[in-house]
């Protein structure tokens, strides 16, 4: 690659991963996902200029680690799928990084499956008592609080202030005609909130996709 292509990678990276961020600062975090994935494609270019060109090293790659960080909340397994084989098409990526990649995806994966756990211990017992999470579930409370701040503000779970602690419920019940939007071909479709939890055939394009959830921020969607 000529230095003017990576240099043209670094800027396109750049470029999209300022929207990521505004994106993440108002709220917007499926956008902001899906976003940070499409800068992927400029992630090896980005990575060889500014080691070449400006001797910088990488600890970890920001639009990698939004989707490690965000995916699990929105049970994007398709996602984990694609960065896999970006790290075996470009081993160069995690090779540069210090950060195992490899490492954290592995670790999304558990708790994107940690996550269904939740979901399903809030749907079947809620609401529920968010400090009594650890003693419910196991693992660490610090996680599971988190998770649920983050449903909170992508609009999938509501948490009522409760002596010291949170009543968390979902804001729809799993049986619930919701929307969803297709990751491959953009589609929206409607169907129970409990059908788009699992891959499912999309109408429109004929792929078996996992729907993502459109929360109350999304403009032309319903309450998720």
């Amino acid at each position: 690659m000529k230095k003017a292509e990576m240099e043209e990678h670094a800027r396109l990276y750049h470029s999209i991963m300022k929207k990521v961020s505004k994106l993440e600062r108002v709220g917007l975090i499926h956008d902001a996902t899906i976003s940070a994935v499409s800068a992927w494609d400029h992630i090896d270019g980005m990575m060889q200029y500014e080691n070449r060109y400006e001797n910088k090293e990488f600890e970890t790659i920001p639009a990698i680690e939004i989707v490690l960080r965000y995916a699990p909340m929105l049970f994007e397994f398709e996602m984990f799928d694609r960065l896999e084989k970006l790290l075996a098409q470009r081993r160069r990526i995690d090779n540069k990084t210090s950060t195992s990649l490899k490492d954290q995806l592995a670790i999304a994966r558990d708790h994107l499956n940690d996550n269904h756990r939740l979901w399903n211990h809030i749907e079947s017992q809620g609401p529920i008592k968010q400090r009594n999470l650890r003693q419910t579930l196991g693992g660490q409370q610090d996680y599971w609080r988190s998770v649920c701040e983050t449903w909170e503000l992508m609009g999938m779970v509501r948490r009522v202030p409760d002596a010291g602690s949170y009543q968390v419920s979902h804001t729809t019940r799993m049986g619930e005609i919701i929307t969803g939007k297709c990751p491959k071909c953009g589609s929206t479709a409607e169907a129970p909130k409990s059908m788009l939890l699992e891959p499912m055939t999309c109408p429109k394009c004929k792929k078996s996709v996992s729907f993502v959830f459109l929360s109350p921020s999304d403009s032309s969607s319903p309450e998720g």
